[in-house]
């Protein structure tokens, strides 16, 4: 990492804890040289990836009109009132995931378009939100967050490895990024030091900084100060509630011995909570501006996962979505009211001109379209305004058309951040339309 960038930084500090500063006005805390009296700089670009596996609901994954008078697919509903900060994006795909025609081979590469080995071999493509990782890591305290919800499955099927359905972030072509399955890592990771539990809270300890800042900054930017406290506090509070109820999300390992009886291999105690604990780890992560870049895996693509939260504790989520039930569509559901549970907190969130949703990109995709494995066009979409570089409310169609990449994409995208390639995966032109 490079320090002297970090240096520039602004930062409450305290004993053992580092913690960054959200937009504010009055203090140029995104690194810039002092300019005078001149106010802080733009907020910079983040990108979040949500995923979740084996698609979708295969009746009802549509958007059809423009602006606030798009309409919505029962899938899409939670996202209603993003409508007009929404793309709803159809026909892309990714060619070397029709090989093998098998959840792994369909999900390995999804942010990479690379093609994939098989055989017991391992091997992909460096991911979009990696290779921006390495571009951007040097200027932030994390430079990419992987979390995830359901641990990695390690185990072969048909030829594949079961790892390529268990990431979609690859540091490299060989190595899946780690992920993070506990909250409580994955907060600190933020804002402490060293990874592992102290005696006092993340705010206790940069209390007195945070004290000396608020009497230099406008009173405006005093109470932008207090939300951003408060909002820490609050994930602080709720990890530490919920070890208290003895549930996974709780645990930390950095204990002598666990608080808690081994959890039941594949079923997360509170797969809800766990969720919206990684949901608001992530707004943390870029309010903060201590990552720009994020990954959340919901759950895996052949996911063990089950709903009791959902009153659906009678099938696993993989064979669930062989089905258009009923269950299956409230499934559905469930997975997107967390990405609309994350855009609501960013758009509550300004920066300056703009909110913390109009200064991301936050992609929601899966690696097939439906249960049945057909990739031969994936469900996207994307919210955010990329720095008001993306227009929303709008449906964008590439069925048909001969170069629908998704690759294409991810130029679009890195391009919203200042990245220009000329190739990415199997794509040498972005797509113009993002």
């Amino acid at each position: 990492m490079n320090m002297h960038q970090l240096s520039r930084r602004t930062f409450l500090r305290g004993l053992g804890v580092t913690m960054a500063l959200p937009w504010l006005e009055s203090v140029n805390v995104w690194g810039d040289e002092p300019r005078g009296n001149e106010v802080a700089s733009e907020a910079p670009v983040r990108l979040a990836v949500l995923f979740s596996g084996n698609g979708f609901h295969s009746k009802e994954w549509w958007a059809k009109g423009e602006g606030k008078n798009m309409e919505l697919g029962k899938v899409l509903a939670p996202l209603t009132d993003f409508r007009e900060k929404m793309l709803f994006i159809r026909g892309l795909y990714n060619e070397q995931a029709l090989k093998g025609n098998i959840h792994s081979s369909q999900t390995g590469n999804l942010l990479s378009g690379a093609p994939l080995a098989s055989g017991g071999e391992i091997s992909s493509g460096t991911s979009i939100d990696q290779l921006l990782a390495q571009r951007y890591g040097n200027s932030t305290k994390v430079p990419s967050l992987v979390l995830g919800c359901e641990k990695s499955n390690p185990s072969v099927h048909k030829n594949y490895s079961m790892l390529y359905s268990s990431h979609i972030s690859w540091s490299s072509p060989t190595t899946p990024t780690p992920l993070e399955l506990y909250p409580a890592l994955a907060f600190d990771r933020l804002f402490k030091d060293e990874v592992q539990r102290g005696d006092k809270s993340v705010l206790d300890a940069v209390l007195g900084d945070a004290q000396d800042l608020r009497r230099r900054i406008s009173s405006s930017d005093q109470r932008k100060l207090d939300e951003y406290l408060d909002s820490v506090r609050e994930v602080e509070q709720r990890i530490e509630n919920a070890g208290k109820k003895g549930e996974l999300q709780g645990w930390r390992p950095t204990l002598d011995k666990p608080n808690i009886p081994r959890p039941a291999d594949g079923i997360p105690q509170d797969i809800g909570e766990h969720m919206r604990l990684m949901a608001d780890i992530l707004v943390l992560g870029f309010q903060t501006d201590a990552t720009r870049i994020t990954t959340l895996k919901l759950n895996n693509d052949h996911s063990s996962l089950r709903f009791p939260n959902l009153g659906v504790d009678y099938m696993i989520h993989h064979l669930l979505s062989h089905s258009d039930s009923t269950d299956w569509l409230k499934v559905n559901q469930f997975f997107l009211e967390q990405t609309a549970y994350i855009a609501r907190k960013m758009e509550a969130i300004q920066e300056g001109p703009r909110t913390l949703l109009d200064n991301s990109m936050l992609l929601y995709c899966s690696s097939m379209m439906s249960g049945n494995h057909n990739a031969d066009q994936l469900p996207v979409v994307v919210l955010g305004g990329g720095g008001g570089r993306i227009k929303g409310g709008r449906v964008l169609d590439y069925t048909g058309k001969p170069e629908r990449q998704m690759c294409r994409l991810y130029l679009s995208m890195m391009d919203k951040m200042n990245v220009r390639l000329p190739k990415f995966g199997d794509a040498t032109t972005a797509l113009e339309e993002v």
